[in-house]
């Protein structure tokens, strides 16, 4: 088994880009600092911008508390949990985004070999998308255990 040399500052910091990356605000648009920082002065937890830069970057002079992490996974409607421990379990929201954008993404492939394959007779390219879909049932075989 591969040891993870990343700090738990990375960590953290891989966590919350993830967070800000996968689950968009009530608008539908990513969360920014400033609608974060809102949020956050909402609930009565001062973040200014040197902290949220270092949250986000993995900065080894981070300090977290756990009043913070906590206020952070409410803003963004997870289980602190995911926040405040480092093998914390991934949230259900972004397991769902992680697997509709890995079912986009073999979508484009499928589509990129048909489009590039679409002089070939209907029997080779009906060989080759079942190659492709079987990859498919493999890897997501793979992705739920």
């Amino acid at each position: 088994m591969e040891r993870d040399e990343r700090t738990p500052e990375q960590v953290l910091a891989n966590k919350i880009n993830l967070l800000l990356d996968a689950l968009p605000g009530e608008d539908g648009k990513p969360l920014n600092f400033p609608a974060v920082q809102g949020a956050l002065r909402e609930r009565g937890v001062p973040l200014g911008r040197t902290k949220w830069y270092y949250l986000t970057t993995g900065h080894p002079a981070l300090r977290t508390d756990r009043e913070l992490l906590t206020a952070i996974a409410d803003v963004f409607g997870v289980d602190p949990g995911f926040l405040l421990h480092e093998d914390g379990p991934l949230p259900e929201q972004i397991e769902r985004e992680l697997k509709m954008l890995i079912a986009m993404r073999r979508a484009q492939v499928r589509d990129f070999a048909m489009r590039a394959l679409g002089d070939i007779d209907p029997h080779g390219l009906q060989a080759i998308l079942e190659v492709i879909e079987k990859n498919e049932k493999l890897s997501a075989d793979d992705t739920e255990q």
